[in-house]
């Protein structure tokens, strides 16, 4: 199977970059959804940024969420005529829009999230844009029994067995790299986050991605204890969690920062697990071993034509831990959020 690693010196040339320019114009695809939630407060708020472009299918009013620098551009990624008019004048373009589970089908998913992203790749080269920022995951490595127990950036990224959204995270991963080569001129960086949570993840509990999904319908709707003790049996599986906001100043930091281009890794401090989780709101957990549960989920995304919902419980079979040391050292991002922090504040606006 062939690999491909992310180091700087394959993303952009870091060498004699110039320093970062003011009064930026920044276009972000995808600006409505929970990456863009935790990003476009804080653009708003930067005085390097002198405009955001918003690119998404849906029309939205921006002064209704309190973006007053952004302008609405309507547009879909697989458009490359659309992308180019409303990449034109930009700075720099943040790459948020990807499909992670529905109702659409396969081709469908793909041609927006593969075939769209490299099309607002293409776009923004064409379009004279100086910096690239793609928000990735930690299912770019894969669940790989060979995974080392905490991966930096300098393991490849391999596509998963089954699940299609970490397939598309690595393959898109080693196609901008090869697009990158042919434009040295713009540098090129990837966002890695653990699994993400926050105030703002579409549909609450019941849409929390991956391995936490189950976990979720455990959990009371705000963050306190349970009025009475629950015992609860709880496999004692590996999470690491990040909030939408240390997500938004990492996007940040990539798109108008001074660190030099490439992969970064991001999660909130700490590993947590499904017991530490079920304790923390009070339950009296009773800790299952691990291993039937990733034997489970490892039979279960075996099984033939599942559907792609289906396929996240290919993520349970083998714990992604990522070292984020990278991130702190070369971009300044330190997050505000520990995992146990971040779940809590996922819950604390919930209706009861």
């Amino acid at each position: 199977m062939a690999t491909s690693r992310t180091t700087p010196s394959k993303t952009g040339r870091s060498a004699g970059r110039p320093k970062r320019r003011q009064n930026l114009t920044v276009a972000v695809t995808g600006p409505t959804g929970t990456f863009g939630s935790g990003l476009l407060p804080l653009l708003e708020a930067d005085d390097r940024v002198r405009q955001v472009v918003g690119i998404a299918r849906r029309p939205f009013d921006p002064s209704a969420r309190g973006w007053s620098k952004m302008t609405y551009r309507r547009g879909d990624v697989r458009e490359p005529d659309v992308l180019r008019s409303a990449f034109a004048g930009a700075d720099v373009v943040v790459h948020l829009a990807f499909l992670i589970t529905g109702t659409a089908d396969r081709e469908t998913i793909r041609s927006i999230n593969v075939d769209g992203t490299l099309n607002a790749f293409r776009a923004a080269c064409e379009s004279g844009v100086r910096r690239f920022v793609y928000a990735s995951s930690v299912a770019a490595y894969g669940f790989h029994s060979d995974n080392p127990d905490r991966l930096t950036e300098d393991w490849p990224v391999r596509p998963a067995a089954r699940l299609f959204y970490a397939q598309e995270k690595a393959e898109l991963e080693r196609l901008l790299t090869a697009e990158s080569e042919l434009h040295p001129e713009v540098e090129l960086y990837f966002l890695r986050p653990s699994i993400v949570v926050g105030p703002n993840v579409v549909g609450g509990k019941a849409d929390l991605p991956g391995v936490l999904r189950p976990l979720g319908q455990l959990l009371p709707s705000r963050p306190r204890r349970l009025p009475v003790p629950v015992v609860v049996a709880v496999p004692a599986l590996t999470l690491q969690l990040v909030h939408e906001a240390d997500v938004g100043q990492a996007l940040l930091r990539c798109a108008v920062g001074d660190g030099p281009p490439g992969a970064y890794n991001i999660a909130g401090d700490g590993v947590v697990t499904a017991v530490d989780v079920a304790r923390e709101f009070g339950a009296w957990p009773v800790p299952l071993p691990p291993g039937p549960v990733r034997a489970m989920a490892r039979a279960v995304s075996a099984v033939p034509f599942l559907p792609p919902f289906a396929e996240w419980a290919e993520a349970a079979s083998r714990p992604a831990i990522m070292d984020t040391s990278r991130a702190k050292k070369l971009l300044g991002w330190a997050p505000e959020y520990t995992g146990i922090e971040a779940l809590r504040d996922t819950f604390a606006d919930a209706e009861t």
